[in-house]
């Protein structure tokens, strides 16, 4: 069985991977090594100690700035973390004579403005960020590449799409959407939701399929390579918010706010998860109605007892 450091295993995505390598779940047959304190990645000595404690086979790199808004205001704080941060990573691996594989993880956000003609995505579409995120991301992955070529590490990349799923932040639109339901239900806010562009589609996934096209990808990748990890379907954000309201029985009304509106917004996304099957056999299983329900079922479970 490898022995598995995670970075960021306090986040979204990191907590899900947590819980299905305790319970064996799908293929997450990992050891999960923790070391005694939180790994900063902006300090090399935390590093360092991290991988001397646990003396990883194979390293997923989740950690990461990733609030699109977050990077725009403070763009600094996001190339320090995504890419300086990935760099400090690779040389603590390096310096401590790590041998094994590491998964990079990405964002479908590197390939920024993409035509309707041009969709789905495929990893062969070029790399155009938009933001302050994805020029970080887009940037660590040609950072890792380079590792491959010049400092014999195998790394693998991947580009997740929009995730959904329990536990997610309620600054990204499904959470948001589900938590701003739930209230409305539990007679904690007018019975308005706030929302930005809705005439939009997305590419969404559940979080427990991601993590588990992760562990494929740990075993399975091929060295410097970058896979689209995504569903292939696009889901209009109207129509999702409409299915939870549906789904939660509440009566309500839609207002735009424009605060929430992105200048310039991407008005259809969806990918190709079809280099990830042929390598892995990797495809989702978790629908969006199951992951709906799931979300809001989080929600009422917080807020009850918030």
């Amino acid at each position: 069985m490898k022995r598995l450091l995670v970075t960021g295993l306090d986040g979204f995505v990191g907590c899900v991977v947590q819980n299905m390598i305790e319970h064996r779940e799908a293929d997450a047959r990992f050891e999960l090594v923790v070391p005694s304190t939180t790994i900063e990645l902006l300090d090399p000595a935390s590093l360092a100690k991290a991988i001397e404690e646990t003396h990883p086979d194979m390293v997923l790199h989740l950690a990461a700035q990733s609030f699109v808004p977050s990077s725009i205001s403070d763009p600094h704080a996001t190339y320090n973390v995504n890419f300086f941060g990935t760099l400090n990573l690779l040389e603590a691996l390096k310096a401590c004579g790590f041998s094994g594989r590491m998964l990079y993880i990405s964002s479908g956000d590197v390939y920024g403005l993409v035509a309707p003609d041009e969709l789905p995505i495929a990893e062969t579409h070029a790399v155009r960020p938009r933001n302050p995120y994805a020029v970080s991301k887009a940037a660590a992955e040609l950072l890792c590449y380079q590792w491959t070529q010049n400092h014999a590490f195998d790394i693998v990349l991947a580009r997740p799409f929009n995730h959904v799923g329990p536990g997610q932040a309620d600054w990204f639109v499904v959470s948001d959407f589900a938590k701003q339901i739930v209230e409305i239900r539990l007679g904690l806010r007018e019975p308005v939701i706030r929302v930005g562009a809705i005439d939009v589609t997305r590419d969404f996934t559940d979080v427990r399929d991601v993590a588990r096209a992760y562990f494929m990808l740990l075993k399975e990748g091929a060295k410097g390579e970058i896979y689209n990890v995504c569903s292939g379907q696009e889901q209009r954000i109207r129509d999702v918010l409409e299915r939870l309201i549906v789904l939660a029985g509440v009566n309500c009304r839609i207002e735009q706010d424009q605060a929430r509106v992105r200048p310039s917004e991407q008005k259809r996304i969806f990918g190709s998860f079809a280099k990830l099957r042929e390598r892995t056999g990797w495809q989702p299983v978790i629908t969006l109605e199951q992951s709906l329900r799931n979300v809001l079922l989080y929600w009422e479970n917080r807020l009850k007892h918030d």
